[in-house]
């Protein structure tokens, strides 16, 4: 016992022998796949989606990229409709999100994921999931987003919770 520091706690487990995350229950219906880059010898080539992999059945109707300023936040927010899919392709960047569905059998559940293209990782989000994103990098950090319901300008499937409010149990550094 000599060598321990006073306040020295282990560390739990966190990922698998084959770097599956482990420290999270994930919401029910969010889905994650970690892609593996492949190294050319011209660069890297990262898959972000392959219907083969069957993380849902829905089609990819749109797909957009969002940019954030280091340290910046989305506002929480969820669809009523869209499934949204994840995939942070520049800078690193965390995404939390929120079960309000009261059906659920995750309700009130919170998911929180460190990502980017040192660790590329697919968010699957379903409907009334609510979700934010923060970029916790140095510089600009960006997204890909493949919906499978393309952005209605005339009926917008998007609801805003304010940033500060408490409805959500989390609160972004």
């Amino acid at each position: 016992m000599g060598w321990k520091i006073k306040g020295l706690k282990k560390d739990a487990i966190s990922i698998t022998s084959d770097w599956d995350l482990v420290n999270q229950k994930l919401i029910d219906g969010v889905v994650t796949k970690e892609i593996k880059n492949i190294i050319k010898n011209s660069g890297v080539l990262t898959e972000v989606w392959r219907k083969s992999w069957a993380l849902d059945d829905l089609p990819v109707d749109q797909v957009f990229q969002v940019t954030l300023n280091p340290g910046e936040f989305s506002d929480w927010h969820l669809h009523e409709f869209t499934t949204d899919r994840l995939f942070v392709n520049t800078g690193a960047v965390k995404i939390v999100l929120y079960d309000s569905r009261e059906d659920s059998p995750t309700y009130g559940l919170i998911n929180e994921f460190n990502i980017g293209p040192a660790r590329p990782m697919l968010v699957v989000v379903p409907p009334k999931v609510c979700h934010a994103i923060q970029s916790i990098h140095h510089q600009q950090s960006s997204l890909i987003n493949l919906v499978d319901k393309a952005y209605s300008y005339a009926d917008p499937d998007h609801w805003r919770v304010p940033f500060d409010s408490d409805v959500i149990p989390y609160k972004f550094e």
